[in-house]
């Protein structure tokens, strides 16, 4: 077996101890506002502020415009599992192929992610970064777009190979994201994107 496959084959193995997490989430008091997730088997609680979700609203206007709204599966904050050790993501944004459906557990399957975004948080930049970005290119996501507001900057990630993504490009906010050569085919504009 190949280090892929191990990682592939962990997040298969995790699903009933990520399912109890998550179960603990909806009995917990999680304050309004904010997100949880898990990341390598650690939880994370992030705050959502108001340039968090300005950002991501900018983005799923985008793909909406692209894509049309009934024709297209877009989510956001909602759990996908991920290869890797315990890795139940809820991305800020993800889109799904075209035809995907729930696996017979009733969830969605990384297999038919075609494009995440992620707005940096401070607290949580590190695994965006990080462990997100290896798993994302791990499970084959074709597009993987970082939206930092305190750099101002876009970075996307595209062509996933062996673990790792082969292309990276950076884009200062103003700018517009060309991945019009991507799965995607859209241009994304980023003037309307707010800074930190």
């Amino acid at each position: 077996m190949t280090v892929l496959e191990d990682r592939i084959t962990m997040a298969d193995e995790n699903v009933e101890r990520l399912d109890l997490w998550f179960q603990r989430f909806e009995r917990m008091p999680v304050p309004e506002g904010y997100k949880a997730e898990i990341v390598g088997g650690s939880v994370f609680m992030t705050p959502q502020r108001d340039i968090h979700w300005e950002t991501i609203r900018e983005i799923l206007w985008a793909l909406e415009d692209h894509f049309g709204r009934r024709r297209t599966r877009v989510f956001t904050d909602v759990r996908i599992d991920f290869p890797g050790l315990e890795n139940g993501f809820c991305p800020d944004v993800a889109k799904l192929r075209e035809g995907a459906a729930k696996d017979p557990d009733g969830r969605w399957r990384y297999e038919d992610v075609d494009f995440i975004a992620e707005v940096i948080s401070k607290g949580t930049a590190h695994n965006d970064y990080g462990p997100k970005l290896m798993a994302y290119a791990l499970a084959g996501v074709p597009v993987y777009l970082i939206a930092d507001p305190y750099q101002g900057r876009c970075h996307l990630y595209t062509e996933p190979k062996e673990g790792s993504y082969t292309c990276e490009l950076r884009v200062d906010y103003g700018t517009d994201v060309d991945m019009s050569t991507t799965p995607l085919g859209l241009v994304l504009r980023t003037d309307e994107f707010p800074r930190d």
